[in-house]
């Protein structure tokens, strides 16, 4: 950090701290309120003492003059009343390593997510890339995931050794492809390289792959899918991380063309009895 990023951080937390001082009520932390009291919320020599720092020290950091060390400021975020967000921001403004915040988005909240998507096909995968949730609509574009045993339910190995989603994905391959390099972006976990070690073994022409040792993110790319019903739906397929589950990622098709709309519109509702909320299936859930 610069030394005019450093000066920008100190103001913006002694403005922030200050503003959060003005907010708190005397009566919010035990003290009276006096009627000749004009001072809004704390006062200065207030915070500092109850924050256990001297009130110049504690002057100078509203004015964004002094560093901090992170035990004098966690004890000022605990006097001002902090929220969870509020406390995480100061500890990034002064500099601070700040942990991982709430653990991953509920499984129940990202099945709501995808399930209301009735003509974009999504499914919902973990770091390994084995299916969590998926919606009605990747039913109408491809086999059942529930009829796929659990311990082979991973959307690689789906799609390089499964004969019934390699024929409902034409460019099959180019999408495994992707998904190779985007699993090598991951942290190095086992069950991810135990995917790989099995489709080592079962595809055996694709050596260059596993071999290979390139990485990159998911290319968006538009994926025709088997045609059905006189239809050859086109769909524009990405790769989302939600920022609420950084742990996850959802694989969606946009489709592409009227033509797609309407047919997925179609079976949505006469398949699924589609009435506002698509029909899921979930690992250890389906139904």
């Amino acid at each position: 950090m610069g030394i005019r990023d450093e000066h920008d951080h100190r103001h913006e937390l002694g403005a922030f701290l200050r503003a959060h001082r003005e907010l708190l009520a005397p009566e919010d932390i035990g003290l009276p309120r006096s009627p000749r009291r004009r001072t809004p919320g704390l006062r200065r020599e207030e915070v500092a003492a109850l924050s256990g720092v001297g009130v110049a020290w504690y002057t100078w950091l509203e004015q964004g003059r002094v560093d901090t060390s992170r035990q004098v400021l966690e004890a000022v975020a605990r006097t001002l009343r902090l929220d969870a967000d509020a406390h995480r921001h100061v500890l990034e403004l002064a500099g601070f390593h700040v942990p991982a915040g709430p653990g991953p988005m509920p499984v129940d909240a990202l099945r709501a997510m995808v399930g209301g998507w009735p003509i974009s096909p999504a499914l919902v995968l973990d770091p390994a890339l084995d299916l969590v949730a998926w919606n009605h609509a990747w039913r109408v574009i491809a086999p059942d995931p529930a009829e796929v045993p659990a311990q082979h339910r991973n959307l690689l190995s789906m799609l390089l050794t499964d004969p019934a989603y390699r024929a409902h994905f034409p460019a099959h391959e180019a999408i495994a492809l992707d998904l190779v390099r985007h699993l090598r972006t991951r942290a190095e976990q086992p069950r991810g390289a135990e995917i790989v070690a099995e489709l080592r073994s079962a595809r055996p022409d694709l050596a260059p792959w596993w071999d290979c040792r390139a990485v990159g993110v998911f290319a968006p790319r538009t994926v025709a899918t088997r045609p059905n019903r006189g239809v050859s739906p086109r769909f524009a397929m990405s790769l989302l991380t939600p920022a609420e589950a950084p742990d996850a990622t959802v694989l969606v098709g946009t489709p592409v063309d009227a033509e797609t709309i309407a047919h997925m519109a179609g079976r949505a509702e006469t398949e699924a009895g589609f009435d506002g909320h698509a029909v899921l299936g979930v690992r250890g859930l389906e139904g």
